[in-house]
């Protein structure tokens, strides 16, 4: 993928930009309508039809939706347990919206935090996230490696108190690098992923290994190299007793000198992104 700005490369990024957009909008959609009573399952089915009605057939992997402690991922062992639940929305009760649509070849991947009601603790949290999306940017300029990045997160979070919950996904990876996919009217799934975006990922890996590079952003060995340009899908995850919090957003990585187009978020108009602007108002 070019990295240079170049007014190609620009109508690029707003592909990216826009289906992330829907994303979010789907997101705030969605939960303005969580009530008491509703459970995981169901409102991973209102965000997939939701964006189904807007044109959605694709997808790098489908809806997830986590409430309660399963925000936090307690005792989370298997990736079985991340997919939506019976588990029924409460008052007070927080909540995670996931989901990664791909829409005309563009893909996304979002994370929302949210809570039926005043919680607290998470609320807590997603302030102090903020810290994170800072750190993130300005060591992804300094080119420091994703393993070195990586640690520097779980030290912030160590800090702050809370503990790292990114770690309980597949491979510990607070970050993956997505791309565009060949746009078609209906595409197969593989374990709630796209197929499409699956052979995607797998060819970036077998790239990278033959390169010394992984498309996955772990505490791992494998990840200990400099950023690769491109489109990374970046998501901490804070927990503190049984709850959890994070963001989920596209970090853009070039090869330019200039610092400020090394590494740039692709849009600084999302939801916590402008809670954050609020709060400093």
């Amino acid at each position: 993928m070019a990295t240079a700005l170049t007014s190609e490369r620009t109508a690029e990024l707003e592909g990216f930009r826009r289906v992330q957009r829907l994303a979010y909008e789907c997101a705030e959609a969605v939960a303005a309508r969580l009530e008491p009573g509703v459970t995981e399952r169901e409102t991973a089915r209102m965000q997939r039809e939701w964006l189904a009605a807007r044109g959605v057939r694709d997808w790098f992997h489908m809806p997830f939706a986590w409430f309660g402690d399963r925000t936090a991922f307690v005792n989370f062992r298997v990736p079985l347990q991340f997919f939506p639940t019976s588990r029924r929305l409460e008052p007070g009760m927080p909540f995670i919206l996931d989901m990664a649509p791909v829409f005309e070849g563009f893909t996304s991947d979002i994370g929302y935090s949210g809570s039926l009601g005043a919680n607290p603790v998470q609320h807590k949290l997603m302030d102090d996230l903020r810290a994170h999306r800072e750190l993130i940017l300005r060591e992804v300029r300094e080119r420091r490696s994703l393993r070195e990045i990586y640690e520097d997160v779980d030290r912030l979070m160590v800090r702050q108190g809370y503990a790292n919950r990114h770690r309980a996904y597949p491979f510990g990876v607070i970050a993956h690098k997505v791309d565009r996919v060949r746009a078609r009217r209906f595409s197969p799934r593989l374990f709630g992923f796209g197929t499409q975006s699956l052979k995607g990922l797998a060819a970036d890996a077998l790239h990278g290994h033959r390169e010394g590079w992984s498309p996955l952003w772990s505490p791992y060995r494998f990840s200990d190299h400099p950023p690769r340009p491109g489109l990374w899908a970046v998501e901490p995850h804070l927990g503190f007793r049984g709850t959890g919090a994070k963001f989920e957003e596209i970090l853009v990585v070039t090869d330019s000198r200039d610092p400020e187009e090394s590494a740039f978020w692709l849009d600084d108009d999302l939801p916590h992104v402008r809670r954050w602007a609020e709060v400093t108002c």
